[in-house]
């Protein structure tokens, strides 16, 4: 109960989150410094200061919790109160009186005193010269005719009753009348300025203080409650004329009462030129999270929710939230080679296509600083440009080298699979090329597993698990090819009981000695199944890719972005070339954030686990580190950049995405039928002649 009676030292207030003193006593100094003017000799242990006070950047949290990720804002160790507002520590809290500010969902002053029946003030139904802040005009002195004219739906007399709202046809419905695209209006408006009144919205005893239009807390709200607040005519409580229009997530209905001539027209959200705000946003959102907008629609058809159309949403994609994607990753990336030219780096490379085997369309090459484990640069290669899918990995990495010559970035040296394109590009530009040691010992338990189904050598199943972990420790413990190659040779030895060698890099094995009851596991000199195995281990290709195995740095991190990116580019849907590149950028900087996260704790300080039983490793259990729970700041900027500087003035943005060299069409090289050719050749393989 004592947490509930607390108040703000500054200004009385008891609604919002309040922050008590901190332990800090540098930080605590500084805190009542601020409140007195002075650290007095005696005060409260349990003075509290409530986020009116404090700045956007004194949170940790400010972007998440205003985005919704986050239930409590924050503060920073070092944080001290800064604002302190008019009037502070008065006799009449100043955080309860009359507010200021303007309410976002009618763009009207707030009244001094309102009624939850007709959200009008008391001085509003003292007399009948009421005028709309939309319209400015005085509504009981408007005329039939005035209203006609300063309204773009004609008012009409009618039973008063509260209909279903009336909605404006959306673009795909146009569509599906056989209406072309292009002739779709939009609202390409460069003057578009998302409105910056300001919105405080009360929800479990929390007022959120925003000052942007798209950080304000949204509801669902039932249209049948919706309408009970215009019902009836605030002046002389007879029922009005209501007329609902509808645009995506925007609503405005217009109340006119045929009695008295009341009129009023309330908007549910701030429009600035034709955009409606959380349009917008809705849009943003869907694309900056990576989420499918046809599954997002279905959740709204079974909700009943009313949402954008497709066609709006590529719109609002192209304008503005591609153009801001591109712009954010550019802007990411040249912070990236200010450090990166101060030395040289150790890199990661692997491509992903977006479909397998030889008939991918896309092919995205991803290069990774493995020291950090960031993505530094993704290149998006269609495979009509290099002539096939077989030649897209080479591209890509082609690409990505010269873009780090460009800008000054030394490479050290690169880890990537065995690909025979890369191990001669790489050798042609002498640059240092290591190979991951689990894409070599993929390939070779590939072989191993085929020849241990060969009757003379199933004394192999025993040995195939423990040749796979020698080959990691071959790699991981030495520092030259020389001591690699004798350390993997030295295996060949061990399988036969032999644990000295002639090598002198690796003379002898570092187990301890062995129990001599294990002569049945032993394979024996001279026998076929021991050639066998000699053939496949000490084979040309084998020796030679192990000396190149990399000691320090593996590319299981660069795998698990490719995991990553199946969830914003899923292999089963087909982007356009730019939309497949932003979803790219979006992935990395998801990734990027969330890369070094640590593991998390239980209440009682315990590290947390998690088990499996993947299929490859037979029923044996998989025991995984839980991480923290990710974080997601990079759409809270996004969302930044989109209405503090996008929406502003989309043109500078709009070059930087038009700069980007987009390919044509895969079957751009083909001659195209018209419709009605394609229908009169159009034959059913099933159709059955009469």
């Amino acid at each position: 109960m004592a947490e509930r009676l607390r108040t703000c030292e500054l200004c009385s207030n008891k609604i919002g989150q309040l922050h008590m003193l901190p332990k800090d006593p540098q930080v605590k100094t500084e805190w009542l410094k601020f409140i007195f003017g002075a650290v007095p000799e005696k005060h409260s242990s349990k003075l509290s200061v409530c986020t009116l006070h404090f700045d956007e950047n004194d949170y940790t949290n400010f972007g998440q919790f205003h985005s919704g990720f986050a239930a409590k804002l924050h503060l920073k160790p070092d944080a001290v109160p800064s604002s302190r507002l008019s009037g502070c520590r008065p006799t009449v809290p100043t955080c309860l009186g009359t507010p200021t500010f303007k309410d976002a969902a009618c763009q009207t002053d707030p009244p001094s005193l309102s009624t939850k029946g007709t959200q009008l003030s008391a001085k509003t139904l003292r007399g009948y010269r009421v005028k709309s802040r939309e319209i400015q005009t005085p509504c009981a002195a408007a005329t039939e005719t005035t209203w006609e004219a300063l309204t773009s739906t004609p008012i009409k007399s009618r039973p008063a009753k509260r209909p279903r709202l009336a909605v404006e046809e959306d673009d795909d419905e146009l569509l599906d009348e056989g209406e072309d695209s292009s002739l779709v209006a939009e609202p390409h408006d460069s003057t578009y300025v998302p409105d910056q009144d300001t919105m405080s919205d009360l929800e479990s005893s929390h007022i959120s203080d925003t000052s942007h239009s798209h950080t304000d807390v949204k509801y669902i709200v039932s249209e049948k409650c919706l309408l009970e607040i215009f019902e009836k005519c605030p002046l002389c409580k007879t029922k009005s004329d209501v007329t609902p229009h509808r645009r995506g997530t925007f609503l405005t209905v217009q109340q006119k009462c045929g009695r008295c001539g009341y009129y009023r027209e309330w908007s549910s959200q701030p429009v600035t030129g034709t955009c409606p705000t959380t349009n917008l946003q809705l849009s943003a959102a869907i694309y900056f999270t990576g989420t499918s907008f046809f599954q997002l629609n279905k959740v709204f058809k079974a909700l009943n929710l009313r949402s954008i159309g497709y066609t709006t949403f590529r719109r609002h994609a192209r304008t503005y939230l591609e153009p801001a994607i591109i712009h954010k990753w550019h802007q990411f990336q040249e912070e990236q080679w200010k450090d990166l030219s101060q030395h040289k780096v150790k890199l990661g490379g692997d491509m992903r296509a977006d479909s397998p085997g030889h008939s991918a369309k896309y092919g995205s090459y991803s290069l990774m600083n493995l020291e950090n484990n960031n993505i530094i640069d993704v290149q998006l290669v269609q495979s009509n440009e290099v002539g096939g899918s077989c030649n897209m990995e080479k591209e890509g990495l082609r690409r990505s080298l010269e873009l780090l010559d460009s800008k000054g970035v030394a490479v050290d040296y690169i880890v990537t699979d065995r690909h025979p394109q890369i191990q001669k590009y790489l050798r042609d530009r002498d640059v240092q090329h290591f190979y991951d040691v689990w894409h070599f010992e993929k390939g070779l338990s590939k072989k191993l597993d085929k020849l241990s189904k060969d009757k003379e050598c199933e004394l192999l199943k025993k040995w195939r698990r423990s040749i796979g972990n020698h080959a990691y420790w071959a790699a991981t413990s030495s520092s030259t090819g020389p001591e690699k190659l004798a350390k993997w040779t030295s295996i060949l030895n061990h399988i036969q009981n032999r644990h000295t060698h002639d090598d002198p890099t690796f003379p002898k094995c570092l187990h301890p000695a062995l129990p001599q009851k294990r002569s049945k596991k032993w394979f024996k000199p001279g026998s076929k199944a021991l050639c066998k195995v000699e053939k496949l281990l000490l084979s040309k290709r084998v020796l030679t890719d192990v000396q190149k195995l990399s000691s320090d740095y593996q590319t299981s991190t660069l795998e698990a972005f490719h995991s990553v990116l199946l969830r914003f580019t899923p292999k089963n849907v087909v982007f356009p070339f730019i939309g497949m590149l932003c979803r790219l950028y979006l992935a990395a900087l998801h990734f990027n954030e969330n890369a070094r996260r640590c593991q998390a704790k239980t209440s009682s300080g315990r590290l947390k686990f998690k088990m499996s039983f993947p299929k490859a490793k037979k029923g044996a259990a998989s025991v995984k580190p839980v991480k923290t729970a990710p974080t997601y700041n990079y759409i809270f900027e996004l969302m930044e950049l989109l209405f503090k500087e996008v929406v502003l003035n989309p043109q500078p943005f709009q070059d930087e995405m038009r700069a980007i060299n987009v390919p044509s069409f895969l079957s751009a090289q083909y001659v195209h039928p018209t419709m009605d050719d394609a229908v009169a050749a159009y034959k059913s393989r099933f159709r059955v002649e009469a």
